[in-house]
């Protein structure tokens, strides 16, 4: 990287950047996460990451943003950790979206309070760390996992967890496009494009927490769609 570009003037530009990623993460997250942690976390990337870089190779901003991005996701799953009793809440909740959602209904807390039988500081403190984890490793939520499943088998040279991949890949894809339009848009801008929930509620006119509503609803049809896959 040496001598090809101004490593101080890269730094500077790029700080805003990775304050502005690890703020918006930091609104999904409980409070024990250090906001100037991630900050570091993606400071120290980006430095490795010039260090690293080929100007044959790509983008320069592709290829710093991949990786500032990547070690603050690292960083956080190393903090995760879920006990039995959440994830059996996170299951009632889900499924609660899904009835509430196709009688037409609000999908409010209160309303998930009353299907689900506990109380609104309980549901509310349940969709927070579903929305974490979301953000975290979709793939792992998608498939009630404590690890995600397509990251550990794509680098594997096995045949079997190759095809297990394959598999799994398919059966997302197929139940993604089960999904209705609007969810489908939510789901790329939010985990393809990956843009903030403030900026798809912009897109779509809506607020943001109707943006998290149909991600949540989105993604507790996926979850039920693909059980029995592990």
């Amino acid at each position: 990287m040496k001598g090809y570009v101004n490593r101080e003037k890269i730094v500077e530009e790029f700080l805003p950047i990775i304050k502005r990623l690890a703020m918006d993460l930091k609104r999904s997250l409980p409070q024990n996460v250090e906001l100037d942690d991630l900050i570091q976390e993606g400071a120290l990337a980006l430095l490795a990451a010039l260090d690293r870089y080929d100007p044959r190779k790509g983008s320069l901003k592709t290829f710093v943003m991949k990786r500032i991005k990547g070690a603050m996701l690292d960083y956080l799953r190393k903090l995760d950790w879920i006990p039995r009793n959440l994830r059996k809440h996170m299951k009632e909740i889900e499924s609660a979206m899904i009835e509430l959602e196709s009688k037409g209904e609000n999908i409010n807390d209160e309303a998930l309070a009353r299907e689900t039988g506990m109380d609104v500081e309980t549901v509310r403190s349940v969709k927070n760390e579903m929305v974490r984890r979301q953000l975290l490793m979709l793939d792992a939520y998608l498939l009630d996992m404590d690890e995600p499943i397509l990251e550990s088998v794509s680098s594997s040279d096995d045949p079997a967890k190759e095809a297990y991949k394959e598999m799994l890949m398919n059966a997302l894809k197929e139940a993604i496009n089960r999904l209705n339009e609007r969810e489908r848009l939510v789901l790329s801008l939010r985990f393809e494009r990956e843009l903030s929930l403030k900026e798809i509620g912009k897109v779509l006119g809506v607020s943001e927490s109707r943006v998290s509503q149909i991600i949540s609803v989105a993604l507790a049809k996926l979850k039920r769609d693909l059980e029995g896959m592990v």
